[in-house]
C-alpha cells in the first residue's frame, strides 16, 4: 500500500479510544511483519504463481474439451484413480506455466509492454487511501442514506450472544411463494422475517449508485419485452424477484439458471448488485478521506471505519474464461452514460486478447445439443484470475489483488494461488475481507473439481497473516473481530439442485440477515423427454446411511445386477458412471472378473475411444463403462445400446433421456429387447424427482419394490 496508509495507520495507534487497543493487539499478534512495498507483495504472489501453476485438475480440463474431440491426457493409471490435487493433463500444466510467465512478463519492467504493477501512476489513481470524492459521482441523496440498505447491513452492530447463535447454524424456516421464482424457503437464525416480492419496481427505491439509474435500463433492454410496464420498464420479471433478494443482503440459493434461456439475465442482475456495492463501498471511503482531510489536528477520527482489512470486497466465481469476459463488458457497459462519457479501462488489450476467442478455432462441421453449445461458448480455459480496481471514472484490470475491488477467477485459478498447508508460496489473505460471493454456473464445478470449491469455502473470511499496510483506525470492528462470515452476502448459482451445492449453502453460509433458496420441484421429469420405446427398471437399495451407500451400491451392483447381464444374450450393455471413482473401481472388478468390457472416460484418448466405439458397435466387447464427465464435455453418440444401466441417476436430469435415445442410433435389434436398469437409494431424492418427477419419486421411495416404467414417447 501507499506510504500514507502507513502513516494514517501509525497515528491511528494514538487516536483509538482505550477499549479498542486490546482488539487491535490481539488482532496485531496474528499478523507478520507487513511487506516493505506493493510491488514485492505483488512479485511474490508473481513468483508463487510460476510454481503453483503447474497444479493441476483430475478432470478433463477445458483444453480437453475443446470441440476437436481430443482427450489431451493419457489414458487413465490402471489401478487407482489420479489424485485430486496432483498434475494429471498435461496441456494444463502448460497452460499454467504460460499464464505464469506471461504474469512475470508483465512484471518485468524491462519488458516496457504492461507495467501494471510497478506502475506508480496507476497506483496513485486507483488508491482508495489519497483519493476523494468528486461531487457530480455522489452516492445516494441525503435522504435516502438512513434506509440505504448497503448501510444498514454493513452498520449493524452484532452482539456476542447474536454470533454465537448464527453459529450453531441452527435456523427457523418458513415457505413463501413468488409469482415468478416459485416456492422460496425463508431461514434465519436470528429475527426471522419473510420478504414479500415487489410487484413493481421504482428505481429510486433501489438505491443505486451514480450512473447504475441511467445506464441499468439501457444496458438490459435486451432482455426486456413490450409487455414490461412502464412503472417497471427496467427489470424482467425474473430479475426484479431476484434483485428484491439481492438488495436485502440476504444469501440466496437460485438452482434454475441455465446458460441456455436465463443465464445472462441472471449474470447482468448479480453484476448490477456487486456493481453497485463496490460504488457504494468505495464513495462512502472516498467521504470519509475528505471528511478527515478537513477536520482539526488531535481531532478523534474513530467516527471513519469503512474498511475491512484487506480492500476485494466482491468475490466472482465463474468456470469459463468467456463469464469472466463477459462480466467485465457489462461492468464497463454500466459505468459508460453515454458515448461522449467512456470510462478509462486500463489493459483492456491485453484482457481481450487473454480472455477473447476467435470463432475461426472452432470446428465449422460440430454438431451438438444448444444447451452445449451455450455452456462451451467461447474461450472454456478453467485456470484464471483477475483482479478489478473501480474509482469513479476508471476502471482498472489486472490489478494486484490486494489493489482490487473485484475478483473475478476460476475454482482452480483460486486454488493455485491458496496452495495447501505447508506450501511456502501460498496466500489467501485477500479473501479477508470479502462481502459479498457470488458463484455462478456451480454444476459446471462438479463437473470439474468440487474440491476446489470447498478449499475456498474453508480459507475465505479467515484473519489475513500480514497487515497489508492496512489503517487499523479505518478497519469495521466487524473485521477486527473476525465477524465478516456473518456478514458477507453468498450468491449461488447453479443449473440443478445437488446435495454438494446444498451443502456450500447450509454449512458456510452464516450470513445474519438469513437465506433465501429456491425449492421448486419438477412435476414432469426428464423422463418425459425418452422418445424410444423402452422399459424402464428403478431397482432400489438400501443402505444405512449416506456415506454407506457408496460400497452398498457396489455390493448391490455386482451380487444382485451384474449376474443378470452376464449371459452373451444380453450383449451391447451400456453401463453410466456419475462418479470417476466408482468407474475405477468396477472397472477393476470387471479386470479380476477377466469380463469382456471396454470403457471410456474423461481422461480417454482419442485413439482409445474410437477403439471402444467400435468394438461395442459390433458387439467385440459386451459391456461398455461410460462416465457422466466424458459425456458433459464431449456429447458423442454412443451407438450399439440395447441393454442400459444407470449404475447411479445422473447429475443433470436431461443427460437420462439423452442417453436413453441413443438407442434410436442403433441400426439393428428389436425394440422389445431393449432394457433400462436405474439403481437408486433414498438418498437420490432429488436427482429421481429431476428424472421421474416428483408424485412418482414420493411413491417410489415409499415402496421398497422394483419399480417398471414403460415410457412410449408421450409421457
Amino acid at each position: 500500500q501507499s506510504e500514507n496508509s502507513d502513516k494514517s495507520s501509525a497515528e491511528s495507534d494514538s487516536e483509538t479510544e482505550v477499549e479498542q487497543i486490546s482488539v487491535y493487539h490481539k488482532l496485531l499478534a496474528t499478523l507478520k511483519t507487513s511487506p516493505e512495498s506493493e510491488s514485492e507483495t505483488e512479485e511474490e504472489e508473481d513468483e508463487s504463481e510460476s510454481e503453483e501453476a503447474g497444479v493441476s485438475e483430475t478432470e478433463l480440463d477445458s483444453d480437453g474439451s475443446q470441440e476437436t474431440g481430443e482427450a489431451d491426457g493419457g489414458e487413465e493409471d490402471e489401478n487407482d484413480a489420479p489424485d485430486q490435487e496432483e498434475a494429471g493433463d498435461t496441456s494444463e500444466q502448460t497452460l499454467g506455466q504460460k499464464q505464469a510467465d506471461d504474469t512475470d512478463t508483465a512484471c518485468d519492467p524491462s519488458h516496457g509492454a504492461i507495467e501494471e504493477f510497478t506502475d506508480v501512476k496507476h497506483e496513485s489513481e486507483f488508491s482508495l487511501e489519497t483519493n476523494f470524492m468528486e461531487e457530480e459521482s455522489g452516492g445516494c441523496n441525503a435522504d435516502q442514506r438512513d434506509s440505504n440498505p448497503f448501510k444498514l447491513h454493513m452498520d449493524k452492530e452484532l452482539e456476542e450472544k447474536e454470533v454465537e447463535k448464527i453459529s450453531t447454524l441452527l435456523k427457523t424456516s418458513s415457505q413463501s411463494k413468488w409469482p415468478r421464482l416459485g416456492q422460496l424457503t425463508f431461514s434465519s437464525t436470528l429475527e426471522h422475517k419473510t420478504l414479500k416480492a415487489d410487484k413493481e419496481v421504482d428505481m429510486k427505491q433501489l438505491h443505486l449508485h451514480k450512473p447504475l439509474e441511467s445506464t441499468w435500463p439501457k444496458v438490459n433492454k435486451q432482455f426486456l419485452s413490450s409487455m414490461n410496464k412502464p412503472s417497471d420498464a427496467s427489470f424482467t420479471p425474473l430479475q426484479r424477484e431476484l434483485f428484491c433478494i439481492m438488495s436485502t443482503y440476504r444469501d440466496l440459493f437460485y438452482p434454475e439458471s441455465n446458460a441456455l434461456t436465463n443465464g445472462e439475465e441472471i449474470r447482468h442482475a448479480y453484476c448490477l448488485h456487486a456493481l453497485n456495492h463496490v460504488l457504494k463501498a468505495n464513495a462512502q471511503v472516498l467521504s470519509n478521506n475528505a471528511k478527515r482531510r478537513d477536520q482539526k489536528p488531535g481531532a478523534a477520527n474513530d467516527d471513519y471505519r469503512d474498511q475491512g482489512l484487506t480492500r476485494p470486497k466482491v468475490l466472482m466465481v465463474v468456470p469459463f474464461r468467456e463469464s469472466a469476459l463477459r462480466i467485465v463488458h457489462i461492468f464497463i457497459s454500466l459505468l459508460e452514460v453515454n458515448d461522449r462519457k467512456k470510462i478509462d479501462v486500463s489493459n483492456k488489450k491485453r484482457f481481450k486478447g487473454e480472455f477473447g476467442f476467435d470463432p475461426e478455432e472452432k470446428p465449422p462441421n460440430l454438431k451438438r445439443p444448444e444447451d452445449y453449445e451455450a455452456v462451451f461458448a467461447g474461450n472454456i480455459d478453467d485456470h484464471f484470475r483477475i483482479g478489478v480496481a473501480i474509482l469513479q471514472k476508471s476502471m482498472r484490470l489486472y490489478a494486484p489483488f490486494y489493489s482490487s475491488d473485484i475478483i473475478i477467477a476460476s475454482p482452480l485459478g483460486l486454488r493455485t494461488i491458496i496452495g495447501a498447508e505447508g506450501e511456502k508460496k501460498r496466500d489467501f489473505d485477500f479473501l479477508s475481507s470479502i462481502e459479498i460471493l457470488i458463484i455462478d454456473q456451480a454444476d459446471i464445478f462438479l463437473m470439474q473439481n468440487w474440491e476446489h470449491v470447498l478449499h475456498l469455502m474453508k480459507h475465505i473470511n479467515l484473519l489475513p497473516l500480514d497487515s497489508h499496510g492496512v489503517d487499523f483506525s479505518r478497519v469495521r470492528m466487524l473485521n477486527l473481530n473476525n465477524w465478516s462470515k456473518f456478514y458477507r452476502q453468498t450468491l449461488l448459482f447453479s443449473a440443478l439442485q445437488d446435495p454438494q451445492i446444498n451443502s456450500i449453502f447450509n454449512k458456510h453460509c452464516f450470513n445474519y440477515v438469513g437465506q433465501v433458496a429456491v425449492r421448486n420441484v419438477p412435476l414432469s421429469g426428464s423422463i418425459s423427454h425418452v422418445v424410444v420405446q423402452l422399459p424402464h427398471v428403478f431397482r432400489r437399495l438400501e443402505a444405512e446411511n449416506s456415506t454407506s451407500v457408496i460400497d452398498t451400491r457396489f455390493q448391490f451392483f455386482i451380487n444382485q445386477v451384474l449376474p443378470e447381464y452376464r449371459d452373451a444374450i444380453m450383449s451391447h450393455t451400456l453401463i453410466f458412471v456419475p462418479s470417476y471413482f466408482d468407474f475405477v473401481r468396477l472397472r477393476n472388478y470387471f479386470k479380476k472378473e477377466d469380463l469382456n468390457f471396454t470403457h471410456i472416460c474423461e481422461y480417454t484418448k482419442k485413439a482409445a475411444v474410437c477403439r471402444a466405439r467400435h468394438f461395442f458397435l459390433k458387439g467385440e466387447k459386451q459391456f461398455l463403462l461410460f462416465t457422466e464427465r466424458f459425456h458433459f464435455y464431449k456429447r458423442y453418440t454412443i451407438k450399439g445400446i440395447r441393454n442400459l444401466i444407470f449404475y447411479e441417476l445422473p447429475t443433470y436430469s436431461h443427460f437420462y433421456s439423452e442417453i436413453c435415445n441413443m438407442m434410436k442410433a442403433t441400426d439393428n435389434g428389436v425394440d422389445a429387447t431393449w432394457t433400462c436398469t436405474v439403481l437408486y437409494s433414498k438418498y437420490d431424492a432429488q436427482k429421481l424427482s429431476a428424472v421421474v418427477g416428483i408424485d412418482r419419486t414420493a411413491q417410489m421411495l415409499q415402496s421398497k419394490k422394483t419399480v417398471h416404467l414403460f415410457v412410449t414417447g408421450e409421457n
